[in-house]
């Protein structure tokens, strides 16, 4: 029987623990040959705090494992048997269903992108309304008419003196109101 991808349900927060518990539990069963990746689909995020760039890591699907195993009684009963999980999503409580492989390609591609290039933690969107936090606008009000994730700025309108004026803005520079 092939490697399939399953989905595991873990406790929130726990998802790095219940991986290694699950890999440690795999070698010691000596069911190798039965599991093949464990993986916690995560991104890089990049979040500006105190005017310093901060890397750090984001789960897509926070509470959720996956696992790419042959489904057998005892794969079934390993897993079950890690501290932390909670069971399978899809299918019945005894006989998961693996998720497709179009599903997995589309997770691991996500899980690419995201080394190459760290998405910003903070979305903006044009349309939306941000405070100014620094530089000569502080306090003021903005719309954002224009989006730059590559140089991390902002295209904004402040309205100055009853007109409406374009500003380019750092996102250090401003909050979501």
């Amino acid at each position: 029987m092939a490697q399939r991808w399953y989905v595991v349900h873990a406790y929130s927060g726990y998802e790095n623990k219940v991986k290694k518990a699950l890999a440690e539990y795999v070698e010691r069963a000596g069911l190798e040959d039965s599991f093949g990746e464990i993986l916690v689909p995560s991104e890089e995020v990049v979040e500006i705090r105190d005017g310093k760039k901060r890397t750090s890591e984001r789960k897509f699907f926070p509470g959720y494992v996956l696992v790419q195993m042959e489904m057998n009684e005892d794969s079934w009963h390993l897993v079950k048997s890690v501290p932390q999980v909670m069971g399978f999503i899809g299918g019945t409580s005894d006989r998961p269903a693996p998720i497709s492989q179009k599903e997995v390609d589309r997770i691991l591609q996500r899980v690419e992108t995201s080394v190459d290039k760290p998405r910003p933690k903070v979305i903006y969107e044009p349309g939306e309304m941000v405070r100014v936090v620094d530089g000569p606008f502080k306090e003021f009000e903005a719309v954002i008419e224009g989006v730059d994730y590559d140089k991390n700025k902002l295209q904004v309108s402040v309205l100055i003196f009853g007109r409406s004026t374009p500003v380019e803005l750092e996102f250090t520079q401003v909050e979501k109101i």
